[in-house]
């Protein structure tokens, strides 16, 4: 057995069917799989309302080869999620969203070296910009780790708008997407179309590639990051309109 933790896992189940289709169904674009509808862990049928979703979930199932990854399904296991957990009362999951907002990446700025200091001011404090003229919310920004206090009101402007969000799908990838990149603005820009998924990814990882560029890179960490950024990319699928 292989000493990475990444390798180190159960045998997966054999692929047990040859098509996968689509049916529309009442509750959306379902998943068949040999004319069988593909169903969640909770038994509810894997079935959403938008077709470029359901084609995309089609697609991860399709790519299977003589064993079932889930590793390599992160849209299926978000759809999944979002059916049996969060579909019936998201509430809970735009709170903890909003409780990323008191303490976001982008108000947490180094000190030094000066390169990396103004590598954060240039990439992140458009973003800033960018939340206070379409929330009305200005940030306190603070250097090092220390918690800092945001201004109420600006706290106040994320919950109002998270609370007109609706849509279950978009929440749960709302939430991912916070919980990858460690900030709910960059979430909120991804959902309002002010970053692409790679963009929000770069700003998301500015420390860390700050990093690799003084001291390289680690095949594993560099392994971990692709897997989460599929992660990413699924959840931003999600919030595509």
């Amino acid at each position: 057995m292989s000493d990475n933790p990444l390798l180190a896992r159960p045998e997966l189940p054999k692929r047990f069917y040859k098509e996968v289709t689509l049916a529309e169904t009442p509750a959306g674009f379902a998943v068949e799989l040999d004319g069988r509808p593909v169903r969640t862990p909770a038994r509810h049928p894997l079935a959403v309302r938008q077709a470029h979703v359901a084609e995309a979930l089609v697609e991860e199932w399709a790519a299977q080869g003589d064993r079932i990854d889930p590793a390599t399904m992160p849209l299926t296991r978000l759809v999944n999620t979002t059916i049996d957990g969060i579909l019936a009362d998201p509430e809970p999951v735009r709170d903890d969203i909003a409780r990323f907002a008191e303490t976001d990446l982008l108000f947490y700025r180094a000190g030094e070296p000066d390169r990396l200091v103004t590598r954060q001011r240039e990439r992140w404090d458009p973003l800033l910009d960018w939340a206070e003229g379409r929330f009305g919310a200005r940030f306190v920004l603070a250097q090092g780790v220390m918690h800092v206090a945001q201004p109420e009101a600006s706290l106040q402007a994320i919950r109002d708008h998270l609370a007109r969000i609706r849509d279950g799908y978009a929440v749960a990838a709302l939430h991912q997407v916070t919980t990858l990149t460690g900030s709910a603005l960059i979430a909120l820009a991804v959902a309002d179309g002010r970053l692409d998924v790679e963009e929000a990814w770069a700003l998301a990882h500015l420390d860390e590639d700050w990093n690799v560029e003084q001291w390289g890179r680690d095949a594993e960490a560099e392994q971990r990051r692709a897997l989460r950024f599929r992660e990413m990319a699924a959840a931003a699928l999600l919030l595509r309109r």
